[in-house]
């Protein structure tokens, strides 16, 4: 797509006008598959390898720091390291005190739970919801403990009660501690490991990239570095900030939480700040257990109300100003890509997985960016859209549906111009409908669908077209930068009447729709008529007397003799008509648009909307019509009379 706004220009430097779409082969998702299979039954094994990798890539930044202040590398590396997990088990032991101390305060929490139970009852009075379902869950608990009816019943004779028995049995001390530190040796084995591991990442970092370039991307040094550079980026720039944004959420939630006077509000604030980790659902988690508390400390609800206020101010702050100020860049994820990873990372390795969601699929977009054979990973799960402007604006079109096509139409007119709209997207659009209709795959019935969906198009943003005619500003459209062409100011129509041509079918006519729209905002009086107007015989009924030009569009540009054929009509019905023929392309062609128009007898020839525009709105004299040149032919020699060769022998 070419863009006529300046805004767009960067991108369609970087991005090509037509991406290939690498088939993906059926070993590549084969391999993907034993992948998955490999990672869910040795996670034990790369477990402990993700969680070292993020980390490496979180605490590189600071590292690199450190080594600028001119701190040795390892003196650096275990430095960071070490203070970063001492906060973790720092964290660890609160969150551990702290549940501790709130199972033994539980039992005193009993009465108020039961009497808010009761005013819930209460509230529900006899014959309500409340009362209701009670009776049903007793009703059918009560068929449930029903014993079944015997057949022939057997009397048997009454045995007492059976007795029931705990045996103690006394254990050494050796196995006291054993049954103790048991379940502690795998985190603990595991943590070490992981810190193992980070420290060796950290110190040989170098060589490590250098591996695996020689490993991977040895033949694509550029690919393979700025991949790197790109998971390096996004990820440690995901994890420190989001680091920092739980902790801006955590801190003010448990200060507030202990001002509201709930209990062991530093386990809760602890709970806040590794919770929001977990996409969408990790907040909700974390504001359960400090309402449940609130709810059985206090004999009222002013509490439950005032702890709820708390976590949904704290959202709407977090949400709506602070992420949005820390963070430059974003992940490169769609929302729904969050929500499936997280589901798919948590049935791999459970918990940890949910947590390590978001930043290993960055890994798996950023490969699916530079690896053309996992360009499926990017599709799925990238936030970028996968059509261009142009291709999704045809496909809905396609389908015919013109709201769709407006809504998109909206939104990027709410930054650009209708004319940079039009140029840059509706009628590259209906130019893929044109090469569709060329080359055979688009049906009569398709081509009317797409020609229909394009003209409702047209009249739903006739609103957004007034009220750029309404404004005092002057519309500034720009060619693309590649053709090194300066801006250039569209002409005032004021007062000119101009006639858009649809020229041999109706994807013609919309483009002359479209046309006629954009003069219709430079103040010029624009009407259209359709290709079925402009045949010979209908010629007669176009309306002519009050139209300074007229402009005949073509999506083909192999109709040059039909353009011909018109210009000469329309000469014939009114010489002193302005006649241009607009050769709709997305680039400019390389023709010359002068010599071309001196061979149609045009008054001028344009590529795109902003040359048909120039041409139609400008003030020069119509070209006169050139006669038609005949040759001349000699007329038969007469057949010679039988007289005639007698007299000629003689």
């Amino acid at each position: 797509m070419v863009d006529a706004s300046p805004r767009n220009q960067g991108q369609a430097a970087e991005r090509p006008l037509f991406r290939p779409h690498p088939r993906t082969a059926l070993p590549t998702f084969a391999a993907t598959a034993a992948v998955v299979a490999i990672l869910y039954f040795a996670r034990d094994v790369f477990l402990p390898l993700a969680i070292a990798v993020l980390l490496t890539f979180a605490l590189a930044p600071i590292v690199s720091s450190l080594r600028r202040l001119g701190i040795p590398r390892l003196a650096a590396v275990i430095a960071c390291v070490l203070a970063a997990f001492a906060v973790v088990g720092a964290f660890s032991f609160v969150v551990v005190s702290q549940v501790g101390e709130v199972a033994e305060n539980v039992p005193t929490y009993q009465a108020n739970i039961l009497e808010k139970v009761r005013s819930l009852k209460d509230a529900g009075s006899e014959g309500g919801i409340v009362d209701r379902l009670s009776k049903v869950i007793e009703r059918v608990g009560q068929e449930i403990e029903k014993p079944e009816v015997a057949e022939t019943p057997v009397a048997q004779p009454s045995r007492p009660d059976p007795l029931l028995v705990e045996i103690f049995t006394r254990q050494k001390p050796i196995e006291t501690l054993r049954n103790l530190i048991s379940p502690l040796v795998g985190p603990l084995a595991t943590a070490g490991l992981v810190v193992v591991v980070v420290i060796f990442m950290l110190m040989e970092r170098e060589d490590l990239r250098d591996r695996f370039i020689r490993l991977v991307g040895y033949g694509d040094l550029h690919r393979t570095t700025e991949a790197l550079q790109d998971a390096g980026r996004r990820v440690g720039q995901y994890l420190l900030m989001q680091l920092v944004v739980n902790v801006l959420y955590g801190v003010p939630i448990g200060i507030g939480l202990w001002l509201l006077g709930i209990p062991n509000a530093i386990l809760w604030g602890l709970l806040a700040v590794v919770l929001r980790f977990v996409p969408y659902i990790g907040p909700a988690i974390a504001m359960i257990l400090p309402l449940f508390l609130a709810l059985a400390v206090a004999p009222g609800w002013s509490l439950v109300l005032w702890a709820a206020a708390l976590f949904l101010v704290m959202e709407l702050i977090i949400n709506n100003v602070i992420e949005p100020w820390l963070y430059g860049s974003k992940t490169g994820l769609s929302p729904l890509a969050i929500i499936v990873a997280a589901i798919f990372w948590t049935w791999l390795w459970g918990p940890i997985g949910l947590v390590l969601s978001t930043p290993l699929t960055v890994c798996l977009v950023v490969l699916g960016k530079h690896v053309p054979q996992f360009e499926f990973l990017e599709v799925l799960f990238g936030n970028e859209p996968v059509l261009d402007p142009k291709e999704r604006l045809y496909q809905r079109l396609l389908a015919g549906d013109p709201d769709e096509a407006t809504d998109h139409a909206e939104e990027m007119l709410e930054d650009e111009y209708l004319v940079d709209y039009y140029g840059g997207v509706a009628i590259p659009a209906l130019l893929l409908g044109e090469r569709d209709r060329a080359r055979g795959a688009m049906t009569d019935e398709q081509r009317m669908r797409v020609a229909q969906s394009a003209m409702m198009v047209v009249s739903n943003l006739r609103e957004i077209a007034q009220d750029e005619a309404d404004e005092d500003d002057d519309c500034d459209v720009s060619d693309d930068a590649e053709d090194g062409q300066a801006s250039m100011e569209l002409p005032d129509g004021t007062g000119k009447s101009v006639l858009c041509v649809g020229g041999r079918g109706e994807l013609d006519d919309a483009a002359a729709g479209m046309l006629a729209q954009v003069l219709t905002v430079q103040g010029a009086e624009a009407r259209m008529a359709s290709h079925a107007e402009a045949e010979p015989a209908n010629m007669r009924n176009l309306p002519l007397e009050d139209v300074d030009s007229a402009v005949v569009g073509f999506l083909n540009a192999d109709s040059l003799n039909h353009g011909r054929f018109l210009v000469r009509r329309l000469k014939r019905f009114k010489p002193t008509i302005r006649v241009g023929i607009v050769l709709w392309s997305e680039g400019r062609p390389d023709l010359d648009a002068e010599r071309l128009a001196g061979e149609l007898n045009a008054d001028f020839v344009a590529f795109d909307i902003t040359g048909a525009v120039t041409g139609a709105l400008a003030d020069a004299p119509a070209v006169p019509l050139r006669p038609t040149r005949r040759k001349m032919r000699r007329p038969a020699p007469a057949k010679r009379t039988s007289k005639a060769r007698e007299k000629a022998a003689g």
